[in-house]
């Protein structure tokens, strides 16, 4: 392929990946914007494998094939449950590759340039392993701590922020030392020491942070792994892998400031790691939640249906676990075609990837149009009937408005308890994922309805 005919295929391609994330940005068009990106992606591969940089075909055909057949069973197996954990891992190859391609770099003789030249070069290849091990790390902390291999409760370190700007300075000076080294073998010691700091920083990055935090973490490494691809595309002097990792990058770095808002959290300290975790116990300021909580049936729980005029639908990871999102569709449609109002409550962390709950809604083919952002619904609690909490914890808890010392204090939750009647679904009475108690259980209005989701919202739809 001449350079001609790649530069127009890499063009086409950033076309139709900026056309992607503009269609992935609402619900409706969301299928076509995926359309666009495999399309961009299968023409972005193709034209690199047929350009004149690629030389020898055999290694590279295992290779795809492999990838292909790994990437297909993955695709075919993994639950919606475990979109989390794979997104995860994915955002880990990348990192992955990124330090690869950068050591690769380096050691090639036929990349080596000489003065400014040589110093741009050698900055790139710093700047991409880099960011890539701090994402491969990162990555896989973040994979196991949603696998439930790590546990979800922040590592708080003594000094861990003087630790993490100590880390920060000596990979400053080290980037002078590897600039500066007058031989490969000279340069590799810099870059080794460097590696393997930011490999450490991703791990106490992530482990830093507590799980009820979790969803802003895989859109930060998200953001993270794309601009590992531009540090990878600028070694590789490939346009279109510059082009798409800023905008993998820029569009994660947004997500993350969005989230950042819905939690309350700093972006500043997003960055940074370690963010939203104070040293306080995670039992501190709920000691007084007690009291007796109301018991209410699967049976009960369909006639106050049925009685309602106006009910809000809260999802939360445990619908995701339970699989209970289809079933929970066949009662939407049953309530409406009783002529009441059904409409759905998404706070934008709920689950455990950003969207986690629109994603399984869209599943099921519960209508966009009933579907809402929590600051749409907060203000219609107080008028609707029945509120239907199934497996949402923290997103619901009135003590991030009422107690100062709650790890999730001044994030904005649905203010569920409002309504006239509220049902939470739920196993047990164990705490969420933040390890907080929810004083909501405890209040008048609510009923609990305890067991596995599923079979819960079974036994309603039969009884209405």
């Amino acid at each position: 392929m001449t350079e001609g005919l790649l530069s127009a295929a890499y063009i086409i391609a950033a076309i139709l990946f900026i056309l992607s994330l503009g269609g992935l940005s609402n619900q409706e068009s969301a299928r076509r914007g995926n359309v666009y990106g495999m399309i961009g992606m299968l023409i972005a591969v193709a034209a690199t494998v047929l350009s004149a940089q690629v030389s020898s075909y055999g290694v590279l055909s295992v290779a795809i094939v492999i990838g292909a057949i790994i990437g297909t069973v993955v695709a075919m197996k993994v639950e919606m449950t475990g979109m989390p954990q794979l997104i995860a891992m994915l955002h880990s190859f990348v990192g992955l590759a990124a330090m690869l391609v950068g050591f690769s770099s380096y050691l090639d003789p036929a990349s080596h340039f000489d003065g400014v030249e040589k110093t741009i070069h050698n900055v790139e290849i710093y700047l991409g392993i880099l960011i890539g091990a701090v994402t491969f790390t990162g990555s896989v902390i973040a994979f196991g701590k949603l696998q439930g291999i790590i546990g979800s409760k922040p590592l708080l370190l003594p000094a861990r922020h003087w630790l993490n700007l100590t880390l920060g300075l000596v990979s400053i000076w080290l980037v002078f030392e590897f600039i500066h080294a007058d031989s490969v073998a000279s340069g590799m010691i810099p870059l080794v020491i460097m590696m393997i700091i930011a490999l450490l920083f991703g791990i106490h990055m992530v482990m830093s942070i507590g799980g009820a935090d979790m969803p802003v973490v895989v859109s930060m490494l998200n953001s993270y792994s794309g601009w590992a691809a531009v540090a990878t595309g600028f070694m590789l002097s490939n346009d279109l892998l510059i082009i798409t990792g800023a905008l993998v990058g820029s569009s994660g770095a947004i997500l993350s400031y969005i989230m950042c808002r819905a939690m309350n959290r700093s972006f500043i300290s997003v960055i940074a790691g370690g963010f939203g975790t104070v040293a306080v116990s995670v039992t501190s300021g709920n000691e007084e939640v007690q009291g007796e909580v109301i018991r209410i049936t699967a049976e009960e729980t369909a006639q106050e249906f049925q009685d309602a005029k106006s009910v809000i639908i809260v999802p939360g990871y445990g619908m995701a676990v339970a699989q209970a999102q289809h079933l929970v569709s066949e009662i939407t449609k049953k309530l409406r075609d009783k002529n009441i109002t059904v409409r759905f409550g998404i706070h934008p962390v709920a689950g455990r990837l950003p969207g986690h709950m629109n994603v399984l809604l869209a599943e099921a083919k519960v209508p966009y149009d009933i579907v809402y952002e929590m600051d749409e619904l907060n203000d219609d609690f107080p008028e609707t009937d029945v509120v239907l909490v199934i497996g949402a914890n923290d997103i619901v808890n009135p003590g991030a408005q009422d107690d100062p010392s709650s790890p999730i204090a001044g994030m904005p939750v649905l203010e569920v308890w409002k309504a006239k009647k509220v049902i939470v679904m739920k196993r047990s009475m164990a705490a969420g994922y933040a390890g907080v108690d929810n004083p909501l259980f405890y209040k008048e209005n609510t009923g609990m309805l305890f067991g596995d989701a599923k079979e819960s919202v079974e036994t309603i739809l039969a009884n209405i």
